[in-house]
């Protein structure tokens, strides 16, 4: 091959292979890494990670907390109860209203007075007067 023609020679180094500042440093060139010849361009450049190991997520510390089947505040579990051993009710109803009073403790510490009068209200017979 020989010395490389002015067509294929690189054009940061000019086909030297190497720099040098002012200061009289050498280095390679950055563009063709000292081959003195210009580098293919191959367009666009993939620097996507393939390995397996770039995809392992290191801040998760476990597996995700499970959802709760039960209400764990004290009035949340006292009204679940008291939902579940009520006759009559279908356990499709029970099922909605437990899962009503969960999603409530999501969004507030434990059931308040309105919130538990008003699921009683579903679920238990109104005196007639």
């Amino acid at each position: 091959m020989g010395e490389p023609t002015q067509a294929e020679s690189c054009g940061i180094c000019g086909g030297d292979g190497r720099l040098v500042n002012s200061f009289g440093s050498v280095a390679k060139c950055p563009s063709c890494h000292g081959s003195g010849r210009r580098s293919e361009d191959t367009g666009f450049h993939d620097v996507t990670k393939t390995k397996a190991s770039h995809h392992q997520n290191s801040n998760q510390r476990g597996a995700p907390a499970a959802k709760p089947t039960w209400p764990t505040s004290l009035s949340g579990i006292a009204l679940a109860t008291e939902i579940r051993d009520t006759p009559g009710l279908g356990d499709d109803v029970k099922l909605r209203l437990t899962r009503e009073i969960m999603e409530h403790e999501e969004t507030h510490p434990a059931c308040t007075q309105t919130f538990v009068k008003k699921m009683r209200k579903q679920f238990r017979p109104q005196p007639k007067g």
